[in-house]
């Protein structure tokens, strides 16, 4: 029970890595604000029952990333309701491959609203509850195509690359208020997100991987147990890769 009485905001957990990420919380004893884009009987049914499972709260909370004045309205309910905030994880995210001279600006400018600036918004609003209480975590989740950068990677890598370089800003500006701020860099994990990419590319990136095999969401997940629990109270500034030991 790692997480036990910790109030966690998880956002994109109705799949692929989130959803790992929101299992394993609970499983630890934390109490979940399970972010979506959309509300749908499924998802609310699961957590439900995740709750039950438990013994843990799970409050859905339902908005489009790149809905700014959407996403201030519900993060100010969380204020009204006083509930503290613990653990930031920002995982929402879109995939995108393609060549920078074959891809619009406009879809790079997408794909950076949903993975980077997305959740500098969220975190800006989140830490007005951490720092009164001069304590908290901030888990980014990036990926090693923001830190290996090849070719075909001008929207996807780069949006990850801009993460990892925030992370590394935001875990010396925040230290002094007792909040740590790291990065998980998965390589490639079996989600939908890995479906996206050309069969050539994924084999490539298995073949590079020490263990040959592509990674599970759940093992990335237990890295996010890991860094928002009191084990991971001197990790700070960290980009900690998740790759089978890609080469």
């Amino acid at each position: 029970m790692l997480l036990k009485r910790k109030n966690i905001l998880i956002t994109g957990t109705n799949r692929g890595i989130g959803k790992a990420i929101l299992i394993e919380c609970a499983k630890n004893g934390a109490n979940i604000l399970a972010h979506a884009r959309s509300k749908n009987d499924e998802f609310l049914e699961f957590i439900k029952q995740l709750a039950l499972q438990y013994d843990v709260t799970i409050t859905p909370i339902f908005f489009d990333m790149t809905d700014v004045k959407l996403m201030k309205e519900k993060i100010r309910e969380i204020f009204k309701k006083k509930i503290k905030v613990d653990v930031l994880i920002n995982n929402a995210g879109i995939a995108h491959g393609g060549f920078f001279q074959m891809t619009s600006v406009s879809k790079i400018r997408e794909v950076f609203s949903v993975n980077f600036f997305s959740h500098l918004e969220l975190t800006q609003l989140t830490l007005k509850l951490m720092t009164k209480n001069k304590y908290g975590s901030i888990i980014n989740i990036a990926s090693i195509a923001g830190i290996d950068l090849k070719e075909g990677n001008c929207a996807y890598g780069v949006s990850k690359a801009a993460i990892i370089a925030w992370t590394k800003v935001l875990s010396r500006e925040l230290a002094k208020f007792n909040i740590r701020v790291n990065a998980i860099a998965p390589g490639l994990t079996e989600t939908n997100m890995a479906g996206f990419m050309e069969p050539k590319a994924g084999k490539e990136m298995v073949q590079n991987s020490l263990m040959k095999r592509l990674g599970t969401p759940e093992e990335i997940a237990n890295v996010a147990v890991f860094l928002a629990s009191e084990k991971a109270s001197f990790v700070n500034g960290q980009i900690i890769r998740v790759d089978g030991g890609s080469i």
